[in-house]
């Protein structure tokens, strides 16, 4: 770094907030198969991408990018800017928020890429080149990633005391499996991966203090790495077994698999062996390590020995509808009127900028993978935290879209911004939107607002999940079915050529007025875009799945309809 930038960015007190401005990039693959997932493979398109792509005429120097861990269940990375090379890195300080923001320029470091013209940025190019043992693990990587491992990794994170014993820091005590014969450039990437977790397990940014009573929490969020690749980070934060006042530890598990019920459950049998002895974990995970994830619908059986009782058989079983597993609508319906969901769904469609607001962190993980998934067969693309750290709570003033969860106690941090949405989850709010742009409940058609909330109206209490799920989903489905379900008709095809979307015939198509002027908005979306350069590049994956199906369904229903009045 130049003295200049040094001296610039020693200037800054501890108190400045940040203007940063947004970069990304596509990524041009994805591990998870259309077998596995019951939907078509989309270019650049993983469940809750958390990145945009938009056209600057002033282009951002390689030196100035630093990768950011978004949310996300999958897709590309994010990258910040404040305009000065490593200028979180100059912070020299240990102590106080200078030094926090020193440990984490360690996490994000800024790296070289490559550009390439059509995508604008390349995978980073490696530093040396991988040896055999970098070789096979390259291939265990591989096999995480295509979902024959349930997991990566577990850690356990503890709050251990400072050098100094003012206060306790978060660090990892345990992991498991140790990972042996990786190359440096690959324990590099571990090593910040490994920081980055503890971030995310203990986010709060507070002093903590031993506890006699700590309530049990499980959320989960989502690591970006590099080269745009995704991890989900499950997490379940406790106090350990012991007698006394003690800091609260988390276990985490990270894995390419978005399944949040599945990996709840086994954190009920972690707890359950931690409670005994640390020791008891090691062959639990070891024998799920070695078991297949199952597919939808299928249990997987895991057998285990506990002191006292005996062997165990631990049975696991996946949702059906895999493209929900991840989520679960109880939590949003809970803290949300339907009508109030309607509201936060008009904003995303739109892709605008919302922050949910929380004391639970379960709350504001639950709640953002829900508000996303209302979205499909559409992903979002731009940023999603579900949980913002405090040490990274300038990510509000980003001007891009984006989704993200913050804990209430940093409200004030996010009040002093404009032109979004700001919905207050928890249960003594005075209001729900604490701050909106005041066109949210104009932004749906009418007629078919009133139909979706009919359609939610059908859930039953006391349903399960996955009943839950599809009631919900299927509501959503079908708005999206009549409003922009003819698109196939509007993909002109020449021989020997990919598609063209006609734009303009396709939103005229559309008889109603209000639906029109929302389709008009809805097709400048990036969702919308990268979902049609899809069905250009790729038209017979893309005709597969619950959505196509339920167009299929309707263009029936409609043609039963004519020949009934005829």
């Amino acid at each position: 770094m130049d003295k200049t930038s040094q001296q610039a960015q020693n200037s800054l007190s501890p108190t400045t907030r940040r203007g940063f401005g947004f970069s990304s990039l596509r990524i041009k693959r994805r591990h998870t198969t259309c077998e596995e997932t019951g939907f078509p493979r989309r270019r650049g398109l993983l469940s809750f991408s958390s990145v945009r792509e938009r056209s600057r005429k002033e282009s951002v120097p390689d030196d100035d990018l630093m990768t950011i861990t978004g949310e996300q269940p999958k897709v590309s990375s994010n990258f910040i800017s404040d305009g000065k090379p490593n200028a979180i890195a100059s912070r020299e300080n240990d102590g106080g928020p200078q030094g926090v923001l020193k440990r984490l320029s360690v996490m994000w470091p800024s790296m070289p890429f490559r550009k390439d013209k059509r995508d604008g940025v390349k995978e980073p190019e490696l530093l040396e080149p991988p040896c055999p043992a970098a070789a096979a693990d390259t291939s265990r990587q591989q096999r995480y990633a295509s979902g024959q491992y349930f997991f990566e990794y577990l850690v356990v994170v503890s709050l251990k005391k400072t050098k100094d014993s003012s206060s306790y820091e978060p660090q990892i005590t345990y992991q498991f499996p140790k990972r042996d014969g990786m190359a440096k450039y690959q324990k590099e990437e571990e090593e910040k991966t490994l920081k980055a977790i503890t971030l995310f397990c203990f986010p709060e940014g507070i002093s903590w203090a031993p506890l006699t009573e700590y309530h049990s929490e499980t959320f989960s969020f989502v690591l970006t790495e590099i080269d745009g690749s995704r991890r989900n980070g499950y997490c379940r934060r406790l106090l350990p077994g012991g007698k006394g006042a003690r800091p609260p530890e988390a276990y985490c598990i990270i894995s390419s698999l978005a399944c949040f019920g599945l990996f709840s459950k086994i954190f009920d049998e972690v707890e359950k062996r931690r409670q005994i002895s640390m020791a008891m974990i090691y062959p639990f995970m070891q024998k799920l390590r070695e078991a297949p994830f199952p597919a939808p619908g299928n249990t997987v059986e895991i057998k285990s020995f506990i002191p006292e009782s005996g062997t165990e058989i631990i049975r696991l079983t996946r949702p059906f509808d895999s493209w929900l597993e991840h989520v679960n609508f109880a939590t949003l319906f809970s803290c949300l009127t339907d009508e109030e969901v309607l509201l936060v769904f008009a904003a995303a469609v739109l892709e605008r900028r919302i922050i949910f607001i929380a004391d639970e962190l379960g709350t504001l993980s639950q709640v953002i993978h829900a508000v996303a998934a209302l979205l499909y067969p559409f992903t979002w693309q731009h940023t999603l935290i579900s949980i913002v750290p405090e040490i990274l709570i300038d990510v509000v003033m980003a001007p891009t879209p984006y989704l993200l969860g913050v804990q209430k106690r940093l409200l004030d941090e996010v009040t002093d911004q404009s032109d979004l949405l700001v919905v207050d989850l928890s249960e003594n709010k005075k209001k729900t939107f604490i701050i909106s742009i005041g066109d949210e409940g104009a932004i749906l058609p009418p007629k078919l607002k009133t139909e979706l909330l009919e359609a939610l109206s059908h859930r039953k209490k006391g349903s399960t999940v996955e009943e839950l799920n599809r009631v919900v989903s299927e509501a959503f489905l079908q708005f999206f079915v009549k409003t922009v379900g003819h698109y196939a008709s509007y993909v002109k095809r020449r021989s020997g050529e990919g598609g063209v979307f006609e734009k303009r015939s396709f939103y005229k198509a559309i008889e109603s007025k209000t639906t029109r002027h929302f389709v008009k908005k809805f097709i400048q979306t990036q969702m919308f875009d990268l979902f049609i350069q899809e069905a250009e590049q790729h038209p017979e994956q893309q005709q597969q799945g619950i959505f196509h199906k339920m167009i299929r369904d309707n263009h029936e229903k409609k043609k039963g309809d004519k020949t009934n009045k005829h």
